[in-house]
């Protein structure tokens, strides 16, 4: 029988069932600066989850916060639904010169709601409206968030499961390397497309992630994005990057689709636009597509000014003299380093990782053994979820300001973790 701590009975007694990342984590935590937390009963963790990504600069980061703080001082805005505010014209016009215009992007912005799955639900409803056509395609092993639009093109089936209805208007196909290099990349897609007796209605937009986060650390290739991206084009539809969990630098420049050197008609970003884990998203859309009408779309949440006030102060810190790109994938080289070394001392058996940047993960034959590993990394303080369809995959995504000796602290209890699961 399981004894639940005295600290940790309101939470199993009040709270849902549904509850899941607390139930890897039995600790109640109370404090958090930078790479680390603190529980009530004094032990410290070091953080290599960072809220699922939403905290690339962080716990309560000093610069955001001090922002955050003088903002709250004077009494600035907090609710301000999608009225012109001061705190939204600061965040507008650093997101304009510090990310949009340094990369040749035309991109119109859109407050769409709180969350990551507000932002895509939007940029589906939009394609839709703009293509007047109802079937997005997706991929295998996606995610892109639990409402139920967006779930409709997430792959996982547990979390599918979850809706209690069937999930329609959405079609996946294979992602890259689906099938080990075995079938030429789009091949199936593209033979759908152009059958007539194939049953495929023709879709209005295909959403991708760049690099998998949920479904795995699977790493699209830059030749595989830029053919989805001339697909697209060729066949009329909107191509939609989600970069709610990759975007904001964690695989290196601010949007995980510049290394291929496309320009998505749709973005989706949220998690650490905030930069302090405020509630934030945003949908971004080529100009010609905005066809919206006003309050055809809208939202209670929309305007939540501290989140501005923290993400221009994130922006204007770590991203106008292109340092945090140069940093991350430094880190990301570190990280590599070690996961070699671990694969190299099990012997190459049974074991591999892949990733980029600052996202890593670690997969295992033994597909309990990914459970096991971050079980005993938390034991060992050290914070890390799993990935994957069946759970297979240790997740590393540490915040992008952890420092080398940081990760350095992490990446031995991680090698211990996987020694001592064996």
């Amino acid at each position: 029988m399981t004894i639940t701590p005295p600290a940790l009975s309101v939470f199993e007694t009040l709270e849902s069932e549904v509850r899941s990342y607390c139930r890897g984590w039995p600790a109640v935590f109370d404090r958090a600066q930078g790479s680390y937390l603190h529980d009530e009963d004094g032990h410290t963790y070091l953080d290599f989850f960072a809220g699922a990504g939403s905290l690339n600069y962080g716990h309560n980061n000093p610069v955001l916060k001090r922002a955050l703080i003088d903002y709250l001082e004077r009494d600035g805005i907090t609710h301000g639904l999608d009225m012109a505010t001061s705190a939204k014209r600061a965040f507008l016009e650093s997101f304009q010169n510090v990310v949009l215009r340094p990369r040749d992007l035309p991109y119109k912005v859109m407050f769409p709601g709180p969350t990551g799955t507000n932002a895509v639900e939007a940029a589906l409803k939009l394609a839709r409206k703009v293509k007047g056509r109802e079937a997005i395609v997706s991929f295998t092993n996606a995610f892109h968030g639990m409402s139920l639009g967006s779930l409709a093109v997430t792959g996982n089936a547990f979390k599918r499961a979850g809706a209690g209805i069937p999930l329609v208007h959405g079609t996946p196909m294979p992602f890259d390397n689906y099938f080990d290099g075995q079938v030429p990349d789009f091949l199936w897609f593209e033979r759908l497309l152009e059958d007539q007796g194939s049953g495929l209605n023709k879709p209005a937009a295909v959403i991708v992630e760049t690099v998998q986060g949920e479904g795995g650390i699977n790493v699209a290739r830059p030749e595989w994005l830029r053919a989805l991206a001339d697909l697209c084009e060729r066949q009329d539809m909107l191509l939609i990057v989600d970069d709610i969990q990759m975007g904001c630098g964690r695989t290196g420049g601010f949007f995980s689709f510049e290394e291929a050197g496309i320009t998505p008609d749709i973005v989706t970003l949220s998690k650490s636009i905030s930069g302090y884990g405020l509630p934030m998203s945003l949908c971004l859309f080529k100009p010609e597509l905005d066809i919206w009408e006003p309050g055809e779309h809208n939202g209670t949440f929309r305007g939540n000014n501290p989140a501005f006030v923290t993400a221009a102060a994130a922006l204007g810190t770590y991203w106008a003299d292109g340092q945090m790109e140069k940093q991350t994938i430094a880190r990301g080289e570190q990280v590599e380093r070690a996961l070699l070394a671990i694969v190299d001392e099990l012997g190459g058996e049974g074991v591999g990782f892949r990733g980029r940047g600052l996202v890593w993960g670690m997969e295992f034959d033994d597909k309990a053994r990914a459970g096991r590993v971050c079980a005993r990394a938390f034991e060992l303080g050290l914070l890390l979820e799993t990935s994957g369809p069946e759970s297979e995959v240790v997740k590393l995504l540490p915040p992008l300001t952890v420092s080398a000796d940081e990760l350095d602290e992490g990446l031995r209890i991680l090698a211990r973790a996987v020694r001592e699961t064996a």
